[in-house]
């Protein structure tokens, strides 16, 4: 093994008898399943239902990969439609080729159709669930490197990858190390979520400004990555058409950041029904909330519920008649006496 530079996994594809087992595969579903457990954490923490992110993810996530692959084989046609492409792998999802602006945007039509199912307001479940995206997407690039695949040009350092002869570029035949840019990638998102939820924690986001610095963040770092890559993609102007995507949504995310107003909202009971309120408002006080979130291990309730949890129930046998002048009343010996004399004359 040569430790001057990154080794290549010398299999991406193990067999539990006829089953293929994939590591991008695998990548993939930790990736959601870890940006799942976070989403919920925050939705909890300001007040959604228990759980809620399953069901927004039966939708986000289809959507998602849809989205995404779509995305794919719009920037990277030959390979499918070119003169030795196979149409037929678009369905290959498995095989790597996932578009994250088009699983974004996809992904967020799903999230919107989730939270009209379970009337939750759009941009503030998109506020709560968006630090979880990077940190998926960081983990989903570790597939790229089981794969072999998105890295960049030829790179003579220690932080080089390893690129098998079989998975190298055509034109690179002679180049054995490359940029890792699915690596500069996974850094760059982790990066991303540390500052949005910094961002998040002092500014208390809300009506989607949190998605927007998310966007802005990850589109600068998308545009300098994929200036490094090598790997076949439409081009136009001498900038790969992911990067002038990258320049339109930073463009975009920038401004809506700037001119958006609105603070992040949580929920509390009126009656039984869970509705959005500032996180500084008196209601919010009330429901707990303490710096825009509920404490760890505390969860929504609604009033009745808080009461009968807090209240005992009256002692049927204690008589809680209210005492007059501050005395109480004495039992009476008239009955027993009477019922003595009974007992006499019997």
């Amino acid at each position: 093994m040569d430790l001057a530079s990154i080794p290549s996994p010398s299999e991406s594809v193990w067999h539990l008898g006829p089953v293929p087992i994939r590591a991008y595969a695998l990548c993939l579903i930790a990736g959601i399943v870890v940006a799942c457990w976070i989403a919920e954490a925050r939705m909890r923490r300001r007040g959604a239902p228990e759980w809620a992110v399953l069901d927004l993810a039966v939708w986000a996530v289809p959507f998602g990969i849809v989205g995404g692959r779509l995305y794919h084989v719009f920037t990277s046609p030959d390979a499918y439609f070119g003169p030795d492409g196979d149409p037929w792998k678009i369905l290959a999802v498995w095989e790597g080729g996932l578009g994250i602006p088009g699983a974004i945007l996809l992904g967020g039509v799903g999230v919107w159709l989730g939270c009209r199912q379970l009337k939750l307001p759009f941009t503030m479940v998109a506020d709560s669930i968006v630090l979880g995206i990077p940190v998926a997407q960081a983990i989903g690039r570790l597939g790229n490197w089981f794969n072999q695949e998105l890295y960049g040009r030829p790179l003579d350092a220690w932080w080089a990858v390893q690129i098998d002869p079989d998975h190298r570029v055509a034109g690179y035949a002679n180049y054995a190390t490359f940029h890792p840019t699915f690596l500069y990638e996974l850094l760059w998102n982790l990066g991303v979520a540390l500052v949005v939820w910094l961002s998040d924690r002092r500014f208390k986001f809300g009506a989607g400004r949190a998605v927007a610095l998310y966007v802005a963040l990850y589109g600068i770092g998308r545009f300098w990555i994929e200036g490094l890559r090598i790997d076949p993609a439409e081009a136009m102007f001498g900038l790969r058409l992911n990067q002038w995507m990258s320049i339109i949504v930073v463009v975009a995310a920038v401004a809506y950041l700037l001119l958006a107003r609105g603070t992040r909202q949580v929920f509390v009971f009126e009656g039984d029904e869970r509705t959005a309120v500032d996180w500084d408002s008196d209601a919010a006080k009330d429901a707990g909330y303490v710096d825009g979130a509920l404490p760890k291990g505390v969860l929504l309730a609604p009033p009745a519920d808080a009461e009968a949890a807090g209240t005992p129930e009256p002692d049927e046998t204690e008589d809680t008649r209210p005492e007059e002048d501050g005395v109480a009343d004495e039992p009476s010996d008239a009955p027993q006496a009477e019922a003595g004399k009974t007992r006499d004359d019997g």
